[in-house]
């Protein structure tokens, strides 16, 4: 199985200082987790003018130093001041997503969906799948 952070209350993904600093000590990065305190240079050449507090980057829910980050200090000590990072398991090379709602994020597989298909109406499909059928696809 493979992990996947999210953050698991309103307010959105964050990572603390001590996260960012953690992932650059393992990284050999000084840039891990992108722009986050005074000074620290954007990739569009702007600088930062104060720490942020809260800092998400570009960090892949998956990604190994994050993952690193949280097995040393945790994931209370990882998480900014509004988030709450929790990790969920999904199969490995499998597919997920991260779906949002005012910073509250779920992590969801194609198991976890209804799906419907196309051509299927009340347990009847279509002979021709090119060619519309003139009665609706059931007789």
């Amino acid at each position: 199985m493979a992990r996947v952070v999210y953050n698991a209350c309103y307010g959105g993904f964050g990572l603390s200082d001590a996260a960012i600093l953690k992932g650059r000590e393992i990284s050999g990065d000084p840039k891990w987790g992108g722009a986050a305190f005074a000074g620290e240079t954007y990739t569009d050449g702007s600088v930062l003018t104060r720490n942020f507090g809260s800092h998400h980057g570009d960090v892949s829910r998956t990604d190994h130093v994050l993952l690193s980050v949280i097995d040393a200090i945790g994931l209370e000590a990882s998480s900014a001041p509004m988030a709450r990072l929790k990790i969920a398991y999904v199969p490995s090379g499998g597919r997920y997503r991260i779906d949002e709602y005012d910073g509250n994020e779920t992590v969801k597989t194609p198991d976890d969906y209804e799906w419907a298909i196309a051509g299927v109406r009340d347990n009847c499909t279509t002979e021709d799948p090119v060619t519309p059928p003139t009665d609706g696809g059931c007789s």
